[in-house]
């Protein structure tokens, strides 16, 4: 029998890698986003659903009757979008962080109680962390408005599992890199630039803080992730991460390295992108590991060689 999931937030990296990895799986997939919803979902398909109307979430839910559910929809804002104050800021995260999940929980609840959820949280709500391990009973302390809100849906689940026994499961995710990254994400600037580099269109990268700590993982074992923790005997937190943390310049030598060039012959770095230096997180997924049987699938240098092979791979001007 066809097993049936609406991912919330599909087109995104994490949804379109997510729906490729439930495909080949048997799974209808239905998609949500701004432009409408894609996929196998009857009359509902090309309809713009708001996700924070309770009547229209309901109905969708009611309609469907999910095996599964992946909350995987955010708001972010990028510090070179116009400015916002701080209370549109809570406004528009806490809509889509916690209202809308909360509407999604409240139909499965009311029109559904057989659907699971799995729900996107980040490894940023431990804020600025003492100790250089994180687990799922490691205090949360989050410090930016993104942050809070995450954390609100993540207790959000919480809730709805204790309180009313429905199947939802909070992942708590490290940061995972993947070739859909947008060229504001640290991964995708480095691969892409060496790629430049070695074909002549530019000479340098430049870059902040070499000895920043970061902890990227490979996204598709993230997705695999979310799936798995779908297939366990009851909804749970857990950390999804590698467990490794590596420096911006082990990342930036191996990038080189894949195309043959010194990294130290062409890397720059400019103290006014050190501002924001990233915090030494380093999660615990042992628990996830445990019980489920989740294992990377690539190690780091794997990853970034396949980011590499990927932009390499594209024809020029792309």
């Amino acid at each position: 029998m066809t097993r049936r999931a609406i991912i919330v937030g599909s087109s995104g990296q994490d949804g379109t890698l997510l729906r490729e990895h439930l495909v080949p799986r048997g799974y209808a997939v239905i998609g949500l986003d701004r432009s409408g919803i894609s996929g196998d979902a009857g009359n509902w398909t090309g309809v713009r659903v708001n996700i924070s109307d309770a009547k229209t979430v309901a109905r969708l839910v009611a309609d469907t009757t999910p095996d599964e559910i992946y909350f995987l929809a955010a708001y972010h804002h990028s510090s070179e979008e116009r400015q916002v104050d701080e209370l549109e800021l809570f406004q528009k995260s806490t809509e889509i962080h916690l209202i809308a999940l909360v509407l999604f929980l409240e139909a499965i609840r009311q029109h559904s109680p057989r659907s699971r959820l799995f729900y996107a949280a980040s490894s940023h709500i431990f804020g600025s962390v003492s100790g250089r391990r994180q687990h799922e009973s490691t205090p949360i302390s989050p410090q930016t408005v993104y942050v809070i809100t995450k954390a609100a849906g993540l207790l959000a689940c919480r809730r709805y599992r204790n309180a009313h026994g429905i199947f939802a499961s909070t992942g708590i995710l490290y940061n995972h890199a993947s070739p859909l990254r947008s060229m504001k994400f640290l991964s995708k600037k480095i691969a892409a630039g060496v790629v430049e580099i070695k074909r002549g269109l530019r000479d340098k990268i430049v870059l902040g803080d070499l000895g920043a700590s970061a902890y990227w993982g490979y996204a598709p074992d993230y997705v695999d992730a979310m799936h798995r923790m779908l297939q366990l005997p009851r909804g749970d937190e857990f950390i999804v991460a590698t467990g490794e943390s590596h420096t911006v310049q082990e990342f930036a030598e191996i990038a080189f390295d894949c195309v043959g060039l010194s990294c130290a012959s062409h890397l720059e770095t400019d103290a006014a992108l050190m501002g924001r230096t990233m915090p030494a997180f380093l999660g615990d997924p042992s628990k996830f590991m445990t019980v489920s049987g989740w294992r990377a699938s690539v190690t780091f240098r794997e990853m970034v060689r396949l980011l590499v092979k990927h932009e390499l791979d594209q024809p020029h001007g792309q």
